[in-house]
């Protein structure tokens, strides 16, 4: 399946997570499991958080004073579909398994 997931994109060009795990940088094109990473004020579920439309209205993709945001496209493998409000973009996806493929 095909999904989308907003990042932080650093100065250097590379992706990092938003929230959870933010040192990680992300890879194109490389299979990665999913890892549990307990952060305090989030709740705990382990998966790669995705839309399934790059669609988060919630989240800005230029908040001031902090570094730029953008939407990756990938591909995921073993993953539940869940709804949320349209509010925070509708439908999601939690994944095991996700492999980046492209910026969007």
């Amino acid at each position: 399946m095909i999904v989308h997931k907003l990042v932080r994109q650093m100065k250097d060009g590379s992706f990092s997570p938003l929230f959870i795990n933010k040192k990680m940088r992300i890879p194109l094109g490389e299979w990665l499991e999913a890892e549990d990473h307990p952060t305090s004020g989030f709740a705990r579920r382990k998966g790669w958080h995705c839309t399934v439309d790059p669609h988060a209205p919630h989240l800005k993709l230029n908040p001031k004073n902090k570094t730029p945001r953008v939407w990756l496209v990938a591909e995921v493998e073993d993953y539940e579909k869940y709804k949320r409000p349209e509010s925070q973009g509708g439908q999601w996806v939690l994944a095991q398994r996700i492999k980046f493929l492209r910026k969007k």
